[in-house]
């Protein structure tokens, strides 16, 4: 049998440019950062899923609506797919740690739990990339082998690192 493997991926700082507005509240507000288009169709030529995981709690704090995050990530998809790059699936948490405890919110793997399962992806031949200690400890968390990188930094510098 095939071994399932998936890019794991951060959203703001990673995918897209999150250095003039922390919440990303409208598809207008959404900017791809260097280098995501050439590394995403780098692995999934390579054989990788596409998955995103990302906090959003703006939600729980009233900053932005799931609507609005919902908006985004249709405008995100459509951005990538123009470009013949299909994310297989987003997963986020509308949590945040000041209104309430939840088990999605990063650093706890949950998310990525969640998307392992569900496609039957092997943990230790993914890779999950982030720019946060948070990111960080959730791929410890979920035994996946994790990469930090710069926020808003180019994608194409983590490519050496995965075969």
């Amino acid at each position: 049998m095939e071994v399932r493997k998936a890019i794991f991926l951060d959203r703001d700082g990673v995918l897209c440019d999150n250095s003039k507005h922390y919440y990303i509240t409208t598809p207008e507000a959404f900017t791809l950062n260097p280098g995501v288009i050439e590394a995403l169709s780098v692995f999934r030529d390579r054989g990788y899923m596409l998955i995103v995981i990302t906090n959003q709690g703006g939600i729980s704090t009233g900053r932005n609506t799931m609507e609005n995050v919902e908006r985004v990530h249709r405008h995100m998809r459509e951005l990538l797919q123009r470009e013949g790059i299909t994310l297989d699936e987003i997963y986020y948490c509308p949590h945040h740690a000041d209104n309430e405890n939840c088990l999605c919110r990063k650093p706890l793997p949950l998310m990525l739990e969640k998307a392992m399962a569900r496609f039957g992806i092997d943990p230790e031949a993914s890779y999950f990339i982030g720019d946060s200690e948070r990111d960080m400890e959730a791929g410890e968390a979920a035994g996946i082998p994790s990469i930090r990188v710069p926020s808003n930094g180019n994608l194409t510098e983590v490519l050496e690192q995965i075969g």
